[in-house]
């Protein structure tokens, strides 16, 4: 039915990345008449105990022997993963900021601080979920524990432990909010447009941050910093806030559902569609950006740049097209630099022999194309690539007349949307589930071997529920895969970035001959009305469109920074041998560089770590090289 799970479009990681084993689910007893929340504050009571005579071995003798201490910024300015009782004993005895972690009744939805649940979809492995408040040296977080019960004593099967906010720079929420007036009488006051005006083009200051980009990552770690009150600048070369979605294809929706989309501090309204048109979300993030008061530069280019190792600053040279038409030159030093340029680096645009000799209509990669035109019957497309922009590419195509041919290079992860909504991000994220902050802590207390179990169960469910579509797809000529060792779409996209297409109807198409299928095959040159394959097969085209997707994000800050900032940095994306995304919201590599991106989700998440450890090192709380 479908290609073998070793194949190498499954398998396939970004540079640097590990494959990670696939987490054992432990045996349990499921008593569901327990008391939930006193065998939690036995357990929490004994680990502060244990944990104020720094007696680490007795510690991690309260986990199973191969459980899971999953970390950010709780422990040490990092995020770490340890598996099994040594790892934890050996890390906690190199030293750690952790002061003790404690029941929070209140975060729960529900109100309760520890519930029974089942931690397997099928029931098989259920104990005790508890809600922690965890605090540091430094700071206080979210964290949540799993309990299971085996040979019957409770053990801690993961634990997860993060530092959120720092104590004394609160966000200014309720009683903290500003005033948002000065009464009485001030000669000269400014109103709040003139100040606002002033706060955006930094008349009298340099921003302690630049971030590259004003998309959802640009957006969302503007909006932490700004809650800690880090001024920042954000810049990008578009003309408008939320260009960077506006001016992808024609049709494009995004296929992850509203519930899961959220951005910090302002969610979607609730009459807003469940999947959200690319011009609607760019009309929304431009107004997010005005509603949270973000300093955004637009039709601005970062001419240099040089990080001044003495001073530890950069000095960067910006050029900004202003709304009158003139054309203004700044330096600025800020102290660190953020690039959210996308989840991806450089486009891959491939070389073909012949491009210049096409005499068609279109030759581009999906980032170029606007979209099928209108009253075309007759006229023929290629579409180059296998994934969800060449399916959907694909699918503008064929509903505008063209006879399309989808030329697919490896194995595609087919997954259907159905079995997004109901396994893959239900319970957590749909209507009238768990606020989003609970469903966010559930998801990313999760180790990431944990989630690989967990996906290798709904990638049974898929296989099941999309049998069908998948047997067709073979028979078209189409090849899948089941993602890394059978585990399915999300851990392809951790792992690769790509790969997989979330089934919104184009497979139907298919199966149906309304859109044929070439696979395995390179484009062995460029023809004057079309392309030649590696094979020797000759395709018609007025069109092609190349999918071919993005480089790794690395290759971006080699354009924008140069060779020497992009050699110090990490390779991005992927897993380290904890089961941590590399470099991502953590230390780069190089003194005052990040990288933040991802989909909407990963980007609320993983901003507010992005945004406490650069407040931390502004406050002079740590320095890097003691992350």
């Amino acid at each position: 039915m479908t290609t073998t799970e070793s194949s190498y479009s499954s398998r396939q990681v970004v540079p640097g990345s590990v494959d990670l084993p696939i987490a054992s689910w432990p045996a349990t007893t499921k008593d569901e008449s327990v008391d939930a929340l006193s065998v939690a504050s036995k357990i929490v009571d004994t680990f502060n105990n244990l944990l104020t005579k720094s007696d680490h071995k007795a510690i991690a003798s309260l986990f199973l022997e191969n459980g899971y201490w999953r970390d950010h910024l709780g422990l040490t300015w990092d995020f770490h993963t340890l598996k099994g009782r040594e790892k934890i004993t050996s890390f906690l005895d190199k030293g750690h900021h952790l002061a003790n972690i404690e029941i929070d009744q209140q975060f729960s939805e529900k109100k309760v601080g520890a519930e029974f649940a089942d931690f397997r979809a099928d029931g098989s492995v259920s104990g005790i979920r508890v809600y922690l408040r965890i605090n540091s040296k430094h700071g206080s977080g979210r964290g949540l524990a799993q309990l299971v019960q085996t040979g019957g004593e409770w053990k801690i099967w993961t634990l997860y432990t993060s530092v959120q906010g720092l104590n004394d720079h609160p966000e200014p929420f309720g009683s903290l909010r500003a005033n948002g007036a000065t009464h009485g009488l001030h000669i000269g006051r400014k109103n709040w447009l003139e100040r606002r005006q002033a706060e955006i083009n930094f008349e009298s200051s340099d921003p302690d941050v630049l971030i590259i980009g004003a998309g959802q990552a640009g957006l969302s770690a503007h909006a932490r910093l700004k809650m800690l009150q880090v001024p920042t600048l954000i810049i990008d070369m578009n003309d408008n806030v939320g260009d960077n979605w506006r001016k992808r294809y024609h049709h494009l929706v995004l296929h992850d559902p509203i519930w899961y989309d959220h951005l910090p501090y302002m969610n979607f309204p609730d009459f807003w569609p469940i999947f959200t048109p690319k011009d609607k979300l760019a009309d929304f993030l431009k107004a997010y950006a005005e509603f949270l008061e973000l300093n955004v530069w637009t039709s601005t280019s970062l001419e240099s740049s040089t990080w001044d190792d003495e001073k530890k600053h950069w000095v960067v040279v910006l050029k900004r097209k202003k709304k009158d038409g003139s054309v203004e030159v700044r330096e600025l030093r800020p102290k660190h630099i953020v690039q959210a340029t996308g989840h991806s680096g450089k486009r891959n645009f491939p070389e073909f022999k012949g491009m210049k000799l096409f005499q068609g209509d279109v030759l581009c990669h999906s980032s170029d194309f606007q979209g099928a035109k209108k009253n075309t019957k007759g006229k023929k497309a290629v579409v180059i690539g296998g994934c969800n922009s060449a399916m959907d590419i694909a699918q503008d195509y064929y509903e505008n007349g063209y006879d399309v041919t989808l030329v697919q290079r490896s194995s595609t992860t087919v997954i259907g949307n159905k079995t997004v909504m109901d396994h893959f991000l239900g319970p957590l994220y749909c209507e009238g589930g768990p606020p989003v902050d609970e469903g966010d802590l559930i998801a990313w207390s999760r180790p990431s071997e944990l989630f690989k179990a967990l996906h290798a169960d709904i990638n049974e469910i898929s296989e099941t529920n999309e049998k069908d579509i998948l047997e067709g797809l073979a028979k078209a000529g189409l090849k899948t895969d089941r993602g890394p060792m059978n585990c399915g779409m999300w851990m392809k996209y951790l792992q690769r970035g790509g790969g997989y297409y979330i089934d919104v109807g184009t497979t139907q198409l298919i199966i149906d001959g309304k859109i044929k299928v070439k696979h395995g095959f390179g484009i062995s040159e460029i023809l004057h009305k079309g392309v030649k394959l590696e094979d020797g097969t000759e395709l018609e085209a007025d069109e092609i469109v190349c999918a071919t997707g993005y480089g790794n994000m690395r290759t971006s800050t080699e354009a924008i920074f140069g060779e020497k900032v992009a050699s110090k940095t990490s390779d991005v994306w992927g897993f380290d041998e904890e089961g941590e995304i590399k470099v991502m919201w953590r230390p780069s590599g190089h003194p005052g560089f990040w990288y933040h991106g991802g989909n909407l989700a990963i980007c609320r998440y993983f901003s507010r770590f992005l945004a406490v450890q650069i407040k931390a090192q502004l406050e002079g709380l740590y320095k890097p090289s003691q992350a």
